[in-house]
């Protein structure tokens, strides 16, 4: 139970830090005060509408540009390392005494054998219960 809550807590927050380092722009295009296109990270496409049509060559009167793009720029976040000097000199101090008493606790130790393993016990000449009419009830 223990190790799933661990492992759920441990995703959630690398999906935090993902998210909150996540950047990207959103791009529409109107025409006419309608939203016709709208691109996520990449940019949006232009209607016919917004392209001049010269075909008349004594035409000297140009159409309004109807259309407009906006582009909305989302920043995540840029710098998450903190630095180990910019802490205080107690922190560092409590940090490294952390540090290496966790470390220290997963250190590599023999497993020793006790000494009563290869002890063989007396051999038995009576019944000491039986002797002392001991009994458990």
């Amino acid at each position: 139970m223990k190790s799933t809550i661990r492992n759920i807590v441990s995703v959630l927050m690398a999906l935090i830090v993902l998210l909150s380092t996540l950047s990207f722009t959103v791009d529409k295009h109107f025409c006419g005060g309608l939203l016709m296109d709208l691109a996520v990270f990449s940019e949006a496409k232009s209607c016919a509408m917004g392209i001049h049509d010269h075909s008349e060559k004594g035409s000297s009167i140009e159409k309004d540009h109807c259309c407009s793009n906006e582009k909305v720029l989302v920043e995540g976040q840029d710098e998450l390392k903190n630095s180990f000097l910019s802490l205080d000199l107690e922190q560092q101090v409590f940090l490294g005494a952390f540090a290496y008493s966790y470390v220290s606790l997963f250190k590599y130790r023999p497993r020793q054998v006790p000494a009563y393993t290869f002890y063989s016990p007396p051999l038995l000449i009576h019944s000491i219960y039986l002797r002392d009419q001991v009994f458990l009830i």
